[in-house]
């Protein structure tokens, strides 16, 4: 063994997201498939990442919308100020919102829409890293417009009261938002548990329904 030999650096990354279904899904595929880097911190909240003894590290993923009240300046200029660079991932893809996150330094821009394998490819850029060339699998959970393999095909009805359901509505307020009755809500996503159970993917509690909802892109 060539005693001059060094051990490959990891990149020391970061996650700041607050579905915290996502973050565990993150974790998950990057584990597995970006062996150069190190995920040694997700954080659902902002306080919660500045305030881990593992912050700063060399990169963070940062969502652009998060439910605190602290702007995208504020978060990525304190990540900068810590010595960490930063990617914006969003679902707001704007010339403003773009605008904003890279006059505070931010290092990339990036659609949520995106899978994954393409934003760690970004990130390796980022970090200066040579790309590792290999074949990347989508990631869970999947963008929107993406096909689980097994899928089910829901009615837009269906997918918009999964989609407010799976991001924290009540069914009270799921019926509210889609201008029906309660009963018509409840039975839109009695349908959508039944599809999924035809489909070998049970969604019976609502923890459930939220993972199918995270896995095919129902997730805000």
């Amino acid at each position: 063994m060539d005693s001059d030999a060094r051990p490959v650096s990891r990149v020391r990354l970061a996650i700041l997201d607050d579905h915290e279904l996502l973050l565990d899904s993150l974790a998950s595929w990057i584990a597995a498939h970006a062996p150069d880097f190190e995920l040694v911190l997700t954080a659902p909240t902002w306080f919660e990442l500045v305030q881990s003894d593992q912050f700063p590290t060399d990169l963070v993923l940062l969502d652009f919308q998060l439910q605190e009240p602290v702007s995208i300046e504020a978060r990525v200029r304190t990540c900068r100020a810590a010595g960490a660079k930063v990617i914006v991932l969003t679902s707001l893809d704007t010339a403003e919102a773009r605008d904003r996150a890279f006059e505070a330094g931010a290092s990339a821009f990036l659609s949520k829409a995106m899978p994954l394998g393409e934003v760690m490819e970004a990130a390796r850029r980022v970090m200066g890293m040579e790309l590792t060339g290999e074949p990347v699998r989508d990631w869970r959970p999947l963008p929107k417009g993406a096909q689980h393999p097994a899928r089910p095909k829901l009615s837009v009805s269906e997918k918009e009261a999964l989609s407010l359901y799976a991001n924290g509505s009540s069914m009270s307020e799921v019926a509210a938002q889609m201008n029906v009755q309660y009963e018509t809500a409840k039975t839109y996503l009695r349908r959508v548990r039944e599809k999924y159970a035809k489909a070998g993917r049970p969604s019976s509690t609502k923890a459930e329904l939220m993972r199918r909802a995270a896995e095919d892109g129902y997730l805000l």
